[in-house]
């Protein structure tokens, strides 16, 4: 099995340096780079061709959260697990609407961390329980904000039994832009899967209910 290659992004070098000596001793995972910021981290993912991107958050110039946008958009079979001292809904939403395979806390222990490289690695989702507990409860918390266009459109098309990928052919958009649509409708309709975003969604008369 081929190892885990690994690109460090965070602007405090101390913190590259501990995350590149917690990875060093476990087995099947190897450091092929690191940068202070978000731009930089672009340029060198054609360079090191990483399996994972450990992601910090708030960085000068481009943060965490653009970065990780452009990084799928551009690299889609890479993988970024953000890591961070922040755990607000604000910040873990952002993270997630951005395509972050993971949210983890800066407080992580090393076997954590590597846990989360390796499930990032696999195509798994990693939130710190701290994090999925916030993400839980913010979806769970009806919202009063209606619903966009688009919101609306992908939603119909969820009634219709298709899958993001299908969606995202149908509309002429990104698998990744499907699932950012599909996660705002969720806190808007206090719900947090497809199935009751659409029960939702047609009790409160948001799109039509079938034979109606």
């Amino acid at each position: 099995m081929n190892d885990i290659r690994v690109l460090l992004i965070d602007d405090h070098p101390v913190v590259r340096t501990g995350l590149a000596g917690m990875l060093a001793a476990e087995p099947g995972i190897v450091i092929v780079g690191e940068a202070g910021d978000g731009a930089r981290a672009l340029a060198l993912v054609a360079d090191c061709a990483p399996d994972v991107v450990l992601m910090d958050l708030r960085m000068p110039g481009m943060d965490g959260v653009a970065a990780t946008t452009e990084l799928r958009r551009t690299y889609p079979g890479v993988r970024v697990v953000v890591l961070t001292t922040y755990d607000s809904d604000r910040d873990i939403l952002r993270a997630v609407e951005a395509g972050a395979a993971g949210y983890l806390l800066k407080d992580a222990t090393a076997a954590e961390l590597a846990s989360a490289v390796r499930r990032a690695a696999r195509g798994e989702t990693v939130l710190a329980p701290a994090a999925a507990s916030r993400l839980v409860d913010r979806m769970r918390q009806p919202s009063t904000e209606r619903l966009t266009a688009r919101e609306t459109e992908v939603l119909l098309l969820v009634a219709d039994g298709l899958s993001n990928v299908k969606i995202g052919h149908r509309l002429h958009i990104a698998e990744a832009t499907v699932k950012t649509h599909l996660l705002r409708a969720y806190v808007k309709l206090g719900v947090d899967d497809r199935t009751h975003a659409v029960t939702v969604a047609m009790s409160r008369g948001l799109i039509p209910v079938p034979g109606d």
